[in-house]
């Protein structure tokens, strides 16, 4: 199905420029400790594995890199450096942080390959510490393999949005793999849905919610300041099945009242 996703987006992309950068000031990757030291100098990263420059889609990779700035990009032919990350052929390879998860596009499997698809490829996948959520960032965060999220809801233009997306963005890394953290902007129109499927509206906010993707549950955490001390506590009463037992319970007092 994700495959499927990839060629979609690749194939209905209008066409790249006949013009593309001819040559590339990326960095090139010479072994596996600059690799590795590229990789963890950002949340999200793109590195190209070409065994020759201007093989197929080189072009295209230039040019997507050169219109997507904020995602750092390297170039890398040095086969050890591929062994290390199961690379066996030419591809375009997302390495994110936030769910410690590596997205390969690989090139031959890639009947039409343009850089505005590429340009896709990689926004779907910029899911950071915390991510916020549109129609696009939306495909990679429920591709993840990571399926619980940690939800902030708060207006943008408020005066607390940027603090508390810069306070929980700080309090994700202790989650990898675990939970995304997630914001909601509650101003927009399209995210109505969102804070409808938590009871919420845009007057009501801010608030955090966790949604289990699995168990396609949520709880919301009660009103309150929202300190680094709440959130966290939120979070680890839900690893540790508390939340869950909580709910669990008040569900079978509901069915027993009735």
């Amino acid at each position: 199905m994700w495959l499927f996703l990839v060629f979609s987006l690749l194939a209905t992309s209008s066409l790249a420029e006949d013009t593309a950068p001819a040559d590339s000031a990326l960095p090139r990757l010479a072994d596996v400790t600059a690799a590795e030291a590229f990789i963890d100098s950002a949340e999200v990263v793109v590195i190209g594995f070409f065994e020759t420059d201007g093989g197929y889609g080189y072009k295209e990779f230039l040019a997507a890199v050169e219109e997507v700035k904020t995602i750092p990009a390297a170039l890398c032919s040095v086969k050890e450096v591929w062994a290390n990350y199961s690379i066996n052929s030419d591809t375009i390879a997302v390495f994110r942080k936030a769910d410690g998860h590596q997205e390969n596009l690989l090139l031959s499997k890639i009947e039409k390959l343009d850089s505005d698809g590429l340009v896709r490829f990689f926004t779907i996948n910029n899911i950071l510490y915390i991510t916020e959520y549109n129609q696009v960032s939306a495909v990679g965060l429920f591709q993840s393999e990571v399926k619980v999220h940690l939800l902030l809801f708060a207006n943008r233009g408020s005066a607390d949005y940027k603090p508390l997306k810069e306070k929980l963005g700080a309090l994700a890394p202790r989650y990898t793999g675990k939970m995304l953290f997630v914001l909601i902007n509650g101003k927009e129109k399209s995210n109505e849905r969102a804070l409808g499927y938590f009871k919420l509206k845009s007057g009501d906010l801010p608030r955090v919610g966790i949604y289990d993707g699995v168990s396609d549950k949520t709880w919301l955490l009660p009103p309150g300041e929202i300190s680094t001390e709440r959130v966290q506590d939120f979070c680890d009463s839900f690893i540790s099945g508390a939340l869950q037992k909580e709910k669990e319970a008040g569900e079978t007092n509901e069915k027993s009242e009735l």
